[in-house]
Order: structure tokens, then sequence, then C-alpha cells
């Protein structure tokens, strides 16, 4: 007998004949003789729907609150796919974050796993049970629900896979698998049998929304069997595997672009020991998330620095900021919201030169101008225009054969 941990996400069990999908393909990992640990989402769009009416109230929530109404809807979920096992004569039992002993810090909206004690969901699998389990939150050592950010419940599934030491992650979803590109942008990608945890990380970092970048590490750190699939057929998905495992030519592996950047930038900031920390630090102290960052030359002993964030950060970032333009003695800030990244990812880009310039190369053809670059040893990020993001994609993907 095997332990298989499954995730649905919102798309999954958006409507009750969804749900009753989910429940055939549960019951079926179940006759397999399998135990199985189910993690689901939100139905559909609920998540946005509660942060509307939130607003209705006004802009500004505490952020405890927003964890307490965010929670109720993958708890929604768990109950209704629970109702529906034993209706078709599967035990089950929903639990929500806490009662399945996830514990997180203390961070409302974006809080970080801290520890699981799976001493419940063990119990409820040895007496035959299917647990289902409300992704996406756990509990706060103050005793506080907390939310995992965008994406928790691949978090959750993934998290939970390694503390039960389950013999595979399905992540189930919308699309058959990991593709070289989003295929609502470019008809032409293709799905990937694999791809490896460092190639997935950057492609979920840098945008693709099969996966959320928390997820892939976990997955990474405890050697965690992930595969990617879709709901809706019973089509083999993507394996995320080790590097070694890898096609050793594949020197690009997939394009990804992300819509939610804003640029933020500082103007004639003193040249001197400890300026880039007091404005990061103060950053971090928000718990805002870096990624580009530029410093232009020196003159007259300033320069500037711009960098880029999440555009849902950019309104609890600016205050920071301004506040920060202040203290160094910087003579001002802006910003930008119109931007996108565009991204290429491959492992083998460390044993093939000249990648980045063809895709420099392939920018400039298409008239493209770069505001940012970003690299590392897999991956390549340019910032451009949000308007021109999907001839970038589709240019950039057709230059790599993907």
């Amino acid at each position: 007998m095997g332990l298989v941990v499954q995730k649905f996400g919102g798309s999954s069990v958006a409507t009750i004949e969804k749900i009753k999908n989910v429940a055939g393909r549960v019951m079926s990992e179940r006759d397999q003789g399998n135990q199985v640990v189910v993690v689901v989402s939100a139905m559909g769009d609920l998540t946005d729907d509660l942060i509307s009416l939130a607003n209705q109230i006004g802009k500004s929530h505490p952020e405890r609150e927003m964890d307490m109404l965010l929670t109720t809807g993958e708890q929604q979920s768990a109950a209704l796919l629970t109702m529906t096992l034993v209706n078709m004569g599967c035990p089950a039992v929903s639990l929500t974050g806490w009662q399945c002993g996830i514990m997180t810090d203390p961070v409302h909206t974006k809080a970080r796993i801290a520890g699981i004690k799976p001493d419940r969901i063990k119990k409820e699998l040895e007496q035959g049970k299917v647990v289902v389990v409300a992704g996406f939150q756990g509990i706060s050592p103050d005793g506080d629900l907390t939310t995992l950010g965008r994406g928790g419940s691949d978090t959750t599934a993934v998290a939970l896979a390694a503390v039960l030491k389950a013999d595979v992650c399905d992540i189930y979803t919308d699309v058959d698998g990991v593709f070289t590109a989003d295929p609502r942008v470019v008809k032409e990608a293709s799905k990937l049998d694999m791809i490896s945890y460092d190639e997935m990380l950057e492609l979920a970092s840098l945008g693709a929304g099969v996966l959320q970048p928390r997820a892939v590490e976990f997955a990474m750190h405890y050697d965690v069997t992930v595969q990617v699939r879709s709901s809706f057929n019973l089509e083999p998905g993507t394996l995320v595997v080790e590097v070694g495992k890898m096609e050793s030519d594949r020197v690009v592996s997939g394009v990804a672009h992300d819509l939610n950047v804003a640029k933020v930038a500082l103007f004639d900031v003193p040249d001197k020991p400890g300026i880039a920390h007091a404005i990061f630090m103060a950053l971090a102290e928000v718990n805002i998330n870096v990624d580009m960052i530029v410093q232009a030359a020196m003159r007259d002993g300033r320069n500037d620095i711009a960098f880029t964030i999440s555009k849902d950060d950019l309104p609890q970032a600016l205050p920071v900021v301004e506040r920060v333009c202040r203290e160094i003695g910087a003579s001002g800030t802006a910003y930008g919201e119109d931007l996108a990244k565009v991204s290429i990812v491959g492992a083998g880009m460390m044993s093939n030169p000249g990648v980045a310039a063809a895709m420099f190369e392939t920018l400039a053809q298409e008239g493209i101008n770069i505001h940012m670059i970003s690299t590392s040893e897999i991956k390549v990020s340019c910032i451009v225009h949000a308007h021109e993001i999907e001839r970038a994609v589709r240019a950039i993907h057709s230059r790599f054969n993907l």
C-alpha cells in the first residue's frame, strides 16, 4: 500500500459537477490500494469574490481579519468534497490547516510553514479514511489562522507529502502539465515530460502559474516526487525531477512571463556604505520581496537605484520607499506599473554560451526595448513594456525552437 497526496486547484473544484469528477479521481486512486490525502483550493474565483466583499467595506483591512475571511474558501471545498465522497460510499473526513497540524510563522497573508504535526492525519488514514485538507492555511504561534499567499495550496500539498513520506504528490490543474510557454499565449507550446527542480523553481518564480515557488522549494529540499497533471483527463503529466535525470542536450526548457511587475526608482542616492541596506531592509521589514535591482553609474558621489517588486505590493512599498528616500537624502522617487517580465529557463544554459545574446537579439528584431536585465546560471529575465509581452514570448519561443 502506498500513500498519495493529491492537490486540486480552484478550477478543478469550481462547481459541484467538477467536485464529483474530483471525487471519482480520488476514489480511483484509493481503489488501487493507496492511502490518499487530498488538498483543495477554494472553488473557482471564490477567493477573489471574498476579497471583493471585503473591498466593499473599505480598501484597508487588518491582515488578520483577511486571513479569517479567506480561509473559509478552502474549508467550503474540503467539506463539499468530503460530503461527495461519503455519498459515493467512500469514508472520508475534512480537516482545516490547523486541525492537521500545519504551524506557521505569525506573518498574515504571506505566512511560511514552520512545522507540521500530522498525528491527526495519520490517525484518520489508519481508520481507512480519505483525508481532505483545506489548503492555503495554517495556525500561528499565537493561535491565529494564517494564509500562505496565492497558490499556497500547492505548498500545503508538497509539505504534507514531505512529512508523510508520500510516494508521489500529484498537482491537478486545468492544464495537462508544464508547457514550454503559456499555451494561451503560444499555441505551439508543447508539454514537457519532465523538468528539473531548479528549472521548475525558476519558471514558477518567473510567472509560470502551474506551481507555487515555495512548493517547488519544499519538493527539492525533501526530495518529493511531484507530477503536474490535468484534472480533466487521464494522460500522464509533467514529472519534476532531479537535474541529473534531465536531457543533457536541452539548452532552454521554457519561456515564462509575469505581468505582476512594478518598478520603483530612487534618484540621486548617496554613494556610501549602508545605503542599500537601509533601502532593502526597510522593505524586508514589511515582508516585501524585491526581484531585480539595478544601480546606475556614480556621478558626483550619487547614483540612481531601481528595483522591481510585485505590483500587488506597490501600495505598501511606496510609503516605505518615500520615507527611506527622505532619511538617506535622495532627491526623489518614481514608479511604473505598465511593465512585464519575460524569462528563459534551462539547465543547459550553463554550458552553452550565447543564449542571452540570442534572446536580446530576438527582442531587438521585434523592436522591443529592454528596461532591466537579470541573470542566473539557468535563467535570463528582461523587463519590457506590458503591451509587448505576448509578442516577446512568441518570438523567443520560436527562436529557441521550443
